[in-house]
């Protein structure tokens, strides 16, 4: 008994495929089976016993549910408590057919067999989903068509040659016994016809986009509100480009992004924590559904079980910068210059102050003049997806900090809060021509002392893209490729530009993942979040109208620099 609790663990693990596997050879032996002659005098037994009508119904039933364990095997895979459940009551419908289409004792006691097999391994389908939420793939419904196809062939030429004798009666329980078998055969052709069609309306569409005219838009904000578990960057849902799958309870979403065949993950699911698993579930499962490549971008450390749960490969991407609030000082000796700038911007007339999302609308036309001066210095234009736009709709969903000089407005950043207060960051850092070349100093210098008299745990800096990849002889090829394009390509993006200047706050650096199901896919997905960021190649080759007029501004987004 002590080694059975032992090797539990083991089996739990084991139970979802190989379950699946199994109830597959199942399905597919009691389809091959109903297609195929009866052994003769098995069969003449039997019907000097038993009823025709139950023979034949019994024949047709068990190549039925054949096909139905064959589906029921892809729940299996996917841990679907309830494809156990139903696997479990098909094969014990299946024991007694077995026996009363032909004495098949063989076929008996294997599907026996797997129901004792299966039986204590309930704990290892932990999703709880209903089997209408299950997602067959096309490559799947292929495979059956082709296993049914398979057996109706066999089954022809079984009776093309067989051998049965040369008595009349042996001969009439022949004919009987093929027209038995085109029935069982007919019947689970329609049994996937059916299912084919009903897939092919019942598999949910591509989720739209949401804007913030759809009633979605408003759950999405009510769970942001409320979330047990967000990060600052899921705020992003607010931008008006993304698709969200919701869970069963309305309390969690999902948000992603598709570009051709990529489906693309921004983070982990938004809302309760329990429900967390069942939805990236259902994001693989619905991509796989639409023949779509799947992937999730900037996963925490603290994401990675689930991640592996669903079988996905992982891959560092870079690093993001966290400067706990209690512990932050801009006095000290090193921090010295870090000082200096701010107190220079403040004794030079520099004001700060944070504008509540209902006061943001009264300055909307100073900070869209603000934009628009900082866009006339940047390359690509406005961004999205993985970085907020100004668009007066996503602005004035968040509070506003802004910063004066001498009473004009010449800097602000859009604030990412979190309902927990556990951290907060910024989106949008924007500064116009007027402002100082110290105006970012200043702000992070503002925002830290403001996000800790709110009672915020932390302030996120962002990303510092390929940061923390190591270039050793075992390392994956992602990961040299990473590191070189960081050392060598600065020409390309200010990779190291942007770590240092993060560094001089001490931050805690954190690493950031991109889950692929495989690794040859992860630098597809890469690529396709860069123009899903950039809003395409026209928008990524696009180049700045005119030079910034101080070289140490830095990039002044606050997500991605």
């Amino acid at each position: 008994m002590r080694l059975m609790r032992e090797l539990r663990p083991a089996g739990l693990a084991a139970a979802p495929l190989t379950g699946a596997i199994l109830t597959l050879a199942a399905g597919v032996m009691l389809v091959v089976s109903a297609a195929t002659p009866s052994v003769p005098n098995r069969f003449l037994l039997l019907a000097e016993r038993a009823p025709v009508i139950l023979i034949e119904l019994s024949h047709f039933l068990s190549s039925v549910l054949g096909l139905v364990l064959i589906f029921l095997a892809f729940g299996l895979r996917a841990r679907l408590d309830a494809a156990w459940i139903a696997t479990m009551v098909v094969l014990a419908l299946c024991v007694p057919l077995t026996l009363l289409k032909g004495i098949i004792w063989e076929e008996t006691a294997w599907l026996a067999a797997l129901l004792v097999l299966l039986a204590p391994f309930r704990d290892a389908f932990t999703r709880q989903a209903r089997l209408s939420r299950m997602e067959i793939t096309p490559g799947w419904l292929v495979s059956a068509a082709a296993l049914v196809l398979g057996a109706g062939l066999l089954g022809l030429w079984s009776f093309q040659n067989a051998d049965y004798g040369h008595r009349s009666w042996i001969s009439v329980m022949v004919e009987d016994d093929a027209a038995r078998a085109i029935r069982a055969w007919v019947g689970a052709a329609l049994g996937l016809l059916a299912f084919g069609i009903w897939r092919l309306f019942a598999s949910a569409a591509t989720p739209r986009v949401v804007t913030p005219h759809d009633q979605d838009f408003q759950q999405v904000r009510a769970i942001l509100a409320s979330a047990q578990a967000a990060e600052p960057a899921s705020n992003l849902a607010l931008l008006g480009d993304k698709r969200f799958l919701f869970s069963q309870s309305g309390e969690s979403f999902l948000m992603f992004g598709v570009r051709g065949r990529s489906w693309i993950a921004l983070g982990a699911p938004v809302g309760r924590r329990d429900e967390r698993l069942e939805l990236l579930w259902r994001f693989r499962e619905m991509a796989d559904a639409h023949a779509a490549r799947p992937g999730v971008y900037a996963l925490g450390a603290d994401d990675l079980p689930e991640a592996v749960e669903l079988g996905f490969s992982l891959q560092k991407i870079g690093e993001s910068a966290v400067v706990p609030l209690e512990t932050f000082s801009v006095e000290g000796r090193k921090r010295g210059n870090l000082r200096r700038a701010w107190r220079k911007a403040g004794e030079e007339g520099a004001t700060f102050e944070v504008l509540s999302p209902a006061d943001v609308p009264a300055v909307l036309d100073e900070l869209q003049q603000i934009s628009d001066e900082w866009l006339d210095h940047h390359a690509g234009g406005e961004k999205r997806f993985t970085m907020g736009a100004f668009t007066p709709a996503y602005v004035s969903e968040f509070p506003i900090a802004l910063v004066r000089q001498d009473g004009k407005s010449v800097a602000f950043a859009t604030l990412w809060t979190t309902s927990g207060r556990t951290a907060f960051s910024m989106d949008l850092m924007r500064y116009s021509d007027a402002a100082p070349k110290n105006i970012m100093d200043y702000l992070f210098v503002e925002l830290i002392a403001w996000g800790k008299a709110q009672g915020y745990q932390a302030f996120e800096f962002g990303m510092a893209p390929l940061a923390g990849l190591e270039d050793r002889p075992f390392a994956p090829i992602m990961s040299r490729v990473g590191r070189l394009l960081y050392e060598r390509g600065e020409e390309i993006y200010n990779f190291q530009g942007v770590r240092r200047y993060k560094d001089k706050y001490d931050p805690l650096w954190q690493p950031r993942y991109l889950a692929a199901p495989h690794k040859w896919a992860i630098p597809l997905l890469l690529a396709d979040v860069g123009l899903l960021s950039s809003g395409g190649m026209a928008a990524l080759a696009k180049r700045p109208r005119k030079a910034d007029p101080r070289p140490e501004a830095g990039s002044g987004e606050g997500a991605e620099a």
